[in-house]
């Protein structure tokens, strides 16, 4: 089945999430646990953590899945 992209907004900064490319090796949640919290339902919440913190996080997923657009 798939799944459409998601994206999340803050100021500074947008994440999309491609589920479909998720290879689920958890680097996110062992990386910044309190921005990918999968015992949530919104389980990506970028108000969390500053945008530096999250696009260095975002650059360590080995998938891609995750992509980072930096926003003024």
């Amino acid at each position: 089945m798939t799944q459409k992209l998601q994206t999340y907004e803050a100021p500074g900064i947008i994440v999309t999430f491609g589920p479909n490319v998720c290879a689920h090796s958890g680097a996110c949640v062992r990386g910044l646990p309190a921005v990918f919290d999968v015992s949530h339902r919104r389980s990506i919440q970028i108000e969390k953590a500053s945008p530096e913190a999250i696009a260095t996080q975002v650059s360590r997923c080995p998938s891609g899945a995750l992509q980072v657009v930096r926003s003024t």
